[in-house]
């Protein structure tokens, strides 16, 4: 959970294939000239300049594995000289292995052959283009006998040539349309075109290379820049640029049906002095960009892996997503015209949803129906087409909880990554306690509320159908903890929340590291008992348990409340990072 007081208040928010045979292209030419000759004259015209085919490969690979079971990908990818539009793979898998839930894409099946064809948003495919499709999988095997359009996987299908009226070719069908370009990033393609570079499971702009197969995304609060001191410099002083591969910035509101900015002094009028620049290089009066915007351009210039997210919503500015859900359409669009600003059009690589909660409690109350997360995901994804289409979610795993209030499988078939709050499950706001961890990776005995956990989230997620691949686990970069605690284990009474710095029962990792260090560990997490004090928190030996968690389960990676919160060399993120593939 993330909460915002004010914009300037320093408050945390709460929150290659090989070459194919010559018999067959010998076959398919003498096919093509006989055509030829068996036209009238009038007709050669129409193939003097003969169209190069749109053809395909396919590749595949398990992103991750496990004692029954794998995550895998296939990576289609446009090898011919037009658009493709359109893809059918097909593929065997032998007997004890098959698939479980798949995501961008439309699988059929038929004993233990596969076949899938292209969602809606990912089957049209510019020359050099690639899409994912992935899936978990169970068993050990891999597959056989894979055809892409109906010619081998390998990209040793299709012509030299083909018919020049838009017609089709061997390869597929095309129209010599284009597409908005772009690369992929976990399943979809990011828009715009790009220099080359591999990231999440396809391409990436610029020459730099992500630090991970598995995604690190952190968020950047926008008020940062006020009381914490927090710039974007120095996510790149700190080390910590170059092991990120996603930066959710937060938060825009959501507000009379559509997205508008937050604080716009933050995010675009801040001026920067050559010292705080991230180039070194001053803001001069009348240039057309300052703030923030500005300086994350200036950051993805020098880190061109990295990936920039708009985040919407937040706790205190969620409570406007029910009212724009009444014209998901009109929101969505409203929301990519303000991403894509002309003023800062190319800094941002996707949206981000932050609703807490759809069809369910926060701040304020939402009773919008089950299916408006579907909806909701949907429409995003309609709009930002091949872009990043991402959402924070809640981790209440409780029996009737939040998770059960809203369809996360239905909205997850849409999105990127679905990113799980998994922290936060208790503090001070019950003043007189029981102490407990606010961020378990698993049950204990005495835990206060049952589901409050996060491999309770996870397990109940992928239960109703959401892909491993697409959750991440949550990480908190701050403790929560309560004074008048006598007893040192979970469990003790308290008078009230500790003193913080920006606010009562909250602390950053930085200070609790020097000022109540860990004294014990529960659930997969650590707790300090100092004075009369008590916190709990992660420390980078609690979060390689969970990075080794998130390996087990076949996640996508992890993500982070907030950047601010780690020290000035980014301990915290360093282990995220060492703990990922």
């Amino acid at each position: 959970m993330k909460s915002r007081i004010s914009a300037r208040l320093p408050v945390l928010w709460r929150r290659a294939p090989h070459t194919p045979p010559h018999g067959p292209r010998i076959r398919r030419r003498l096919v093509a000239l006989l055509a030829v000759l068996a036209l009238p004259v009038t007709g050669l015209v129409l193939l003097a300049s003969p169209a190069q085919a749109a053809t395909a490969s396919a590749t595949f690979a398990k992103v991750s594995e496990w004692d029954t079971g794998f995550t895998g990908q296939w990576t289609i990818t446009n090898t011919g000289g037009s658009s493709l539009d359109g893809w059918t793979l097909e593929w065997d898998f032998p007997s004890g292995t098959s698939v479980g839930s798949l995501w961008n894409g439309v699988l059929t099946t038929s004993g233990n052959h596969y076949t899938v064809t292209n969602a809606s948003w990912n089957g049209t495919l510019a020359p050099g283009q690639s899409a994912t499709v992935g899936f978990s999988g169970s068993g050990n095997g891999n597959p056989s006998g894979c055809t892409i359009n109906g010619e081998p996987c390998d990209g040793g299908g299709g012509t030299d040539g083909g018919t020049t009226n838009g017609g089709t070719t061997d390869g597929g069908t095309t129209d010599g349309g284009t597409t908005d370009g772009g690369t992929t990033d976990g399943g979809t393609t990011d828009g715009g075109t790009t220099d080359g570079g591999t990231t999440d499971g396809g391409t990436t702009g610029g020459n730099g290379e992500p630090p991970t197969d598995q995604v690190n995304v952190g968020y950047f609060t926008e008020w940062g820049v006020y009381g914490r001191n927090y710039h974007v410099k120095n996510i790149d002083t700190s080390g910590s640029a170059a092991k990120l591969t996603h930066i959710n910035y937060a938060f825009g509101n959501v507000t009379n049906g559509r997205c508008v900015m937050g604080d716009s002094y933050a995010a675009i009028d801040k001026a920067y002095t050559a010292a705080d620049s991230v180039d070194g290089v001053a803001d001069t009066w009348d240039q057309p960009l300052r703030g923030n915007f500005n300086q994350l351009m200036k950051l993805k210039e020098k880190h061109p892996h990295l990936k920039i997210v708009w985040s919407f919503g937040g706790w205190t500015w969620s409570g406007g997503f029910g009212e724009a859900m009444q014209n998901p359409a009109a929101f969505a669009r409203s929301c990519y015209d303000l991403v894509h600003d002309p003023r800062w059009d190319g800094l941002f690589d996707g949206i981000d949803l932050d609703w807490e909660y759809p069809n369910a409690c926060g701040l304020s109350c939402d009773t919008s129906g089950p299916e408006v997360f579907e909806d909701m995901m949907r429409a995003f994804r309609q709009v930002f087409g091949n872009e990043l289409v991402t959402a924070a979610i809640t981790a209440d795993a409780s029996s009737g909880g939040k998770i059960d209030a809203a369809d996360y499988a239905g909205g997850a078939q849409y999105a990127d990554y679905l990113h799980v709050m998994t922290y936060d499950f208790f503090g001070a706001w019950a003043a007189q306690g029981p102490t407990a961890p606010h961020s378990p990776l698993h049950s204990y005995s005495g835990i206060p509320q049952a589901g409050f956990n996060a491999d309770a989230a996870i397990q109940k997620l992928k239960a109703k159908g959401v892909p491993a691949a697409k959750l991440t686990l949550g990480i908190g970069f701050y403790g929560r903890g309560w004074t008048g605690v006598t007893q040192s284990a979970p469990g003790g009474t308290a008078t009230g929340p500790a003193p913080g710095t920006y606010e009562q029962g909250i602390e950053d990792y930085k200070v609790l590291r020097n000022s109540c260090p860990a004294t014990g560990l529960i659930a997969g997490t650590a707790y300090a008992h100092c004075g009369s004090n008590w916190w709990s928190y992660d420390t980078p030996q609690t979060i390689a348990g969970k990075m080794d968690y998130v390996q087990q389960q076949g996640l996508a990676g992890a993500m982070f409340w907030e950047l601010s919160g780690d020290t000035a060399n980014g301990e915290l993120i360093t282990a995220i990072n060492n703990g990922l593939d």
